[in-house]
């Protein structure tokens, strides 16, 4: 804190992004600093700054940081902001489970974010609802509910409504939870908790079809992920990618994409991971590599970055993308060597 405010009083710019984008705030709400976070918007930090579309209180609706959350909400951060993923602060606190955050600390963030306005039927990409029920966060479905919650509109890529989603998870209580504030489903013939639970099992199947299956299934998710990130939908398509993982751990296509989604929801560990398990998978296919590089540098992390693009020029001397990018890795190098050069203090 002494540093930034020392910073700060010689004039630093307060909304100057770092090489990632991310501005100050974004970093002060990213890991919970709600001292530096006042700091920031006492020095003139523009609450609703963007990254990809991400607002700081995106990052700490998402990380569960709930001190930054209410210092942002006190300065009038706005809690409808949808980003260019489509997702909102509340979507994003919802996702928290993602990151391994409990469904106590999830469901405060959702109730600081209904309090301050939210729209609990935001449906840009998929609504607050069938997030929760496809989490299974019980408690959250239950506040989103009374909060005013409609339990009707379905998945955008599904059409399943939330209570479809939790009898084929096997949740009960989400379905008994559900069933009196939902409409009856036309093919849906018993239209009970024991009809709707009944409905969405699936008969088990031979050994050999489900394998096709599977493969088939994989198949259909890549696609899906992959009109989800046209549509900048990463979120979406990490999901999608998650799910064909699942099927095929052995695919490193499907890690690179899903690298690539990590990376622009600014999961840059998560994408980091997904580049080395592609890379072992395939040792010989450059876009791991770049996989490698590009997350590397969202870390900051410019030495290793530089070691990443090297090796995918290795293996693909004349490629003109890697050449560059490795190039403006070596740049970044030379400016954070000189930046800490200049830091150190003198004799």
């Amino acid at each position: 804190m002494h540093v930034m405010r020392y910073l700060l009083d010689k004039g630093a710019d307060v909304n100057k992004p770092v090489y990632s984008g991310h501005s100050p705030l974004h970093h002060a709400a990213k890991y919970g600093r709600d001292e530096a976070a006042r700091l920031l918007l006492s020095r003139g930090a523009s609450v609703d700054s963007t990254f990809r579309g991400l607002t700081p209180l995106h990052f700490a609706a998402g990380f569960g940081m709930i001190g930054v959350m209410k210092v942002l909400l006190e300065h009038h951060a706005d809690p409808n902001k949808v980003s260019e993923e489509g997702s909102t602060p509340l979507t994003e606190a919802l996702r928290g489970t993602d990151s391994g955050l409990p469904e106590s600390t999830i469901l405060e963030c959702v109730k600081l974010l209904v309090e301050a306005g939210t729209d609990v039927n935001a449906a840009n990409i998929e609504t607050p609802l069938v997030i929760a029920t496809s989490y299974g966060l019980t408690d959250c479905v239950k506040y989103l509910l009374k909060a005013g919650a409609d339990p009707n509109i379905p998945h955008i890529h599904t059409g399943a409504k939330p209570i479809e989603l939790a009898a084929i998870r096997g949740r009960r209580k989400l379905v008994e939870l559900l069933f009196p504030l939902t409409s009856p489903i036309q093919t849906v013939r018993n239209w009970t908790v024991e009809g709707i639970i009944a409905h969405a099992k699936r008969p088990s199947k031979p050994s050999k079809p489900t394998v096709k299956h599977d493969k088939s299934t994989k198949v259909q998710l890549k696609s899906f992920g992959e009109k989800a990130i046209k549509r900048k939908d990463y979120h979406g398509a990490s999901k999608f990618y998650t799910e064909a993982i699942e099927l095929d751990p052995s695919d490193a296509t499907l890690y690179s994409n899903r690298s690539l989604c990590y990376l622009q929801t600014t999961e840059a560990d998560k994408a980091l991971h997904d580049a080395n398990t592609c890379i072992k998978l395939r040792p010989e296919w450059i876009k791991g590599y770049y996989r490698k590089g590009a997350a590397l540098m969202s870390l900051e992390d410019y030495k290793e970055a530089c070691d990443a693009f090297m090796a995918g020029l290795q293996l693909d001397p004349g490629n003109a993308e890697m050449e560059k990018v490795f190039m403006e890795a070596v740049e970044e190098m030379k400016k954070d060597h000189l930046a800490r050069k200049g830091s150190k203090p003198s004799d």
